[in-house]
């Protein structure tokens, strides 16, 4: 678990309304620039970052303002893209409380590419007591390159903030913009989509939806004709589909996009994934999920006892709606990619905490002994199961930090900046264990449970099912057909 103590507690000084919201709501805005400083330098700001691994961005009381990452703890990292290196004088502006310290470590291509440089990490005193600190190159390699800032200390607490480097006489990178906070352009009203009346680029990180494929998508849904439900049908708006495990890797195409071995081990159902992996790859690929026309990909942190994986059980993923009036609910978007849960959330999970793993099958008989994990009697199983958010931007399949182009209903309704339901997914994952101690996940602690998904739902087969089993509120199963019981 990562130590924040005195840094947390420090930083809610500096915050500003922005700072506290973005505290409270866990998304962070960020501005990427490329700062001219004299003699053809440039300063590569800290949160331009592409990609990254455990940071967050906060007002900085550094000269000249701004922002700065911090949170940084061992293994995290920020990914910049399109750097040209123009010499090997290289500098880093830092602050450090923490007198573990550690290094900066700049490699090219990827976290565990070719070493660049290293800068020295000693505390500072404070976390906005800023210096700045020097590093050789290794060597200047010619033309654009992909550089990776990893953090490397001691101890497992965060222990540096960065709020810009020099990269060198010449050093220059494309200014860009990046925000996790949606863009302000007004949200759509209702399911159909509109044509962009603009020519600007997309924002950072935000992918737009192909409006022509989806409007074809629903044009073919809204042509779907409803079927009588019959007496008996269970009325609960659900389908569902089986799957078992395709593959394990440390691998996120999601979120570490192309960046084979830069995640946690995920344990990865339906098609078998690579961090290469896109949505329109997943329709070629062979599926183990038993939904006719379900080539989507879904995946979770690998469970380990003591140091070795917890076989699966059982994985199954229910479609549903949870809105007052599920008939509003719409197919997926072609392309849709979302992350639920947080890997970096890492606190206790006593008895009655919220997101608990639980017994499925039998009883809850004691806690492992940091009272983190459930005890089950003999019979049952662990089991846990994540809900993901049901109403959508309208606008973009993915977003900066894979979650806010997805939102929670409002009410009982989808409104607001998400007014386009869609169906709510639930993973529940059943694994052949009774819990106890031992138990880890990938990602640390069982608090930092989380799921993705990457659509690749055939629409012919996505459609009717949405339309007979959700928008009816009838409980189907694999297929478009009524179930009792």
């Amino acid at each position: 678990m990562k130590g924040f103590g005195t840094k947390r507690r420090g930083r809610v000084l500096l915050g500003s309304a922005l700072a506290l919201a973005v505290a409270a709501t866990g998304i962070y805005i960020a501005t990427a620039s490329a700062d001219e400083i004299g003699a053809g330098g440039v300063r590569l700001e800290a949160e331009s970052y592409a990609a990254h691994s455990g940071a967050r961005t906060e007002n900085t009381a550094d000269a000249g303002g701004g922002r700065n990452v911090g949170w940084l703890a061992d293994g995290d990292w920020l990914r910049y893209d399109g750097i040209t290196i123009g010499g090997a004088d290289l500098t880093a502006r830092i602050a450090a409380q923490n007198p573990a310290g550690g290094s900066i470590e700049l490699h090219l291509g990827s976290p565990t590419g070719e070493l660049l440089a290293t800068f020295p990490v000693k505390a500072t005193g404070g976390w906005q007591r800023w210096t700045t600190v020097t590093a050789k190159a290794r060597s200047v390699p010619a033309g654009k390159q992909t550089l990776v800032a990893v953090m490397k200390s001691a101890q497992a607490a965060d222990f540096v903030n960065i709020n810009y480097f020099t990269l060198g006489t010449g050093a220059t990178r494309p200014p860009a913009t990046a925000t996790v906070a949606p863009p302000t352009t007004a949200a759509p009203t209702s399911a159909t989509p509109t044509a962009s009346t603009s020519a600007a680029p997309p924002q950072a990180g935000w992918v737009p939806v192909d409006q022509a494929a989806w409007q074809r998508e629903l044009d073919a849904f809204n042509a779907i004709k409803q079927l009588p439900v019959p007496a008996g049908t269970t009325r609960v708006a659900e389908f569902h589909t089986d799957c078992s495990v395709a593959n394990e890797a440390p691998d996120d195409p999601i979120v570490f996009p192309g960046l084979a071995g830069a995640s946690h081990q995920h344990t990865f159902f339906g098609p078998a994934v690579t961090a290469a992996t896109r949505p329109a790859d997943l329709f070629a690929q062979k599926t183990n999920c038993n939904a006719p026309g379900d080539n989507s990909a879904y995946w979770v942190p690998q469970l380990l006892r003591n140091g070795q994986p917890v076989k699966i059980k059982s994985f199954r993923v229910y479609y549903g709606s949870r809105l007052a009036d599920p008939s509003v609910t719409v197919p997926f978007p072609p392309g849709l990619v979302m992350v639920h849960g947080d890997a970096k959330r890492q606190v206790a999970t006593p008895k009655g905490a919220s997101g608990q793993f639980w017994c499925a099958g039998s009883a809850e008989t004691g806690r492992s002994a940091d009272g983190n994990w459930p005890v089950c009697a003999p019979g049952g199983n662990l089991i846990f199961q994540l809900v993901f958010q049901d109403c959508w931007d309208g606008k973009h399949i993915d977003s900066p930090d894979h979650r806010s182009h997805m939102g929670p209903m409002q009410g009982g309704k989808c409104a607001g900046q998400y007014p386009v339901a869609v169906p709510n997914l639930s993973f529940m994952v059943n694994y052949d264990s009774l819990g106890g101690d031992g138990l880890a996940l990938s990602s640390g602690m069982a608090s930092s449970m989380h799921g993705d998904f990457m659509n690749a739902w055939k629409p012919e087969n996505l459609g009717p099912l949405v339309r007979v089993c959700l928008t009816a509120k009838a409980k189907c199963g694999t297929q478009p057909t009524f179930t009792g019981g």
